[in-house]
């Protein structure tokens, strides 16, 4: 299946599979960093499972997690009270190209990105999007967050602010989308 950009979508992926399990290598390819109940992060490879804690001060993946079964059951069923002040996230600028559009409909407008951090990313584009609008966003993840280079994603966002801003260059808008979800383009 090809993507908007024109990469194939998943074709790399049964070969990636199979040097996993009968090679034992992994090229890791990581989830987008998760929080945990005590706060702090990790991320997963979409390919072995293996997890890694991520510090967002240094944006780096540091050791590997080493969990038992009765752990990871555990995690799953302990809830905790969401503080109600939240800092707000450490951004990595960028200058990059994205393409994106409303979920599932019409063409792929271009625009720069300017910063992405945990709870989203932060870019110009040609047109106003309705807040809340569900959108699709194609662009290349940064090396820091992805764990390798020339990582191009499809990333599942939410629109939370779009605005006119005096100094944007004439006719951009600047629009904030957390990203919901994103998948690796093979």
């Amino acid at each position: 299946m090809m993507g908007p950009t024109g990469f194939r979508l998943g074709k790399a992926m049964p070969q990636k599979l199979l040097d996993v399990f009968m090679l034992g290598r992994c090229s890791h390819e990581f989830s987008w960093p998760r929080r945990t109940a005590d706060g702090s992060y990790y991320q997963v490879c979409l390919l072995c499972a293996a997890e890694y804690r991520y510090d967002w001060k240094t944006m780096r993946r540091t050791e590997r997690v080493e969990s038992s079964p009765t752990e990871t059951a555990t995690k799953r069923r302990t809830h905790t009270k969401k503080p109600t002040w939240i800092p707000r996230a450490r951004r990595l600028t960028l200058d990059s190209p994205v393409r994106f559009r409303v979920k599932n409909v019409g063409s792929w407008p271009e625009g720069k990105i300017e910063n992405i951090s945990q709870s989203g990313v932060l870019f110009q584009g040609p047109q106003q999007m309705p807040v809340n609008a569900l959108l699709e966003m194609v662009f290349e993840m940064p090396e820091e967050i992805s764990g390798q280079k020339n990582s191009n994603v499809v990333c599942q966002g939410r629109v939370m602010r779009a605005k006119d801003t005096p100094e944007l260059e004439d006719g951009k808008v600047g629009l904030a989308a957390s990203i919901v979800d994103y998948k690796f383009i093979h």
